[in-house]
């Protein structure tokens, strides 16, 4: 069964949605100096409230402080109370440097002192 509500009723069932998102998500977007909430995000896209700014180009995708991706942002629309944003490009930050050899799995992670001073691999 499918219902149809007034202009006004969806508007507002909208806004709750949007509302109950805004608190649940800690991701934003940042262009420049400017920081935008986001309010859901899947493998091709994003979405932020309506009212929010057309952005194209590049952008970065953060999690609270911690930067998970850099975006190349193509396409834009207004759909359900949300701006959603496509992908063209989605960039994951590495944690650490680029290197340029294989690392072994058995190679030792740090170098322990024991209690005599000798260093031991682990």
């Amino acid at each position: 069964m499918e219902a149809f509500f007034s202009k006004e009723i969806q508007a507002g069932l909208d806004q709750a949605r949007v509302t109950s998102l805004k608190k649940a998500s800690r991701l934003r977007v940042t262009v420049g100096n400017d920081v935008y909430p986001v309010l859901r995000l899947w493998k091709s896209g994003f979405s932020m409230e309506a009212d929010a700014p057309s952005l194209r180009g590049l952008v970065d995708l953060y999690d609270g402080s911690l930067h998970l991706m850099q975006c190349l942002i193509i396409t834009n629309y207004a759909q359900e109370g949300e701006r959603r944003y496509e992908f063209k490009r989605a960039t994951v930050v590495a944690e650490g440097p680029a290197v340029d050899f294989e690392v072994e799995e058995t190679a030792p992670k740090a170098l322990i002192e024991d209690a005599r001073g000798a260093i031991a691999d682990r």
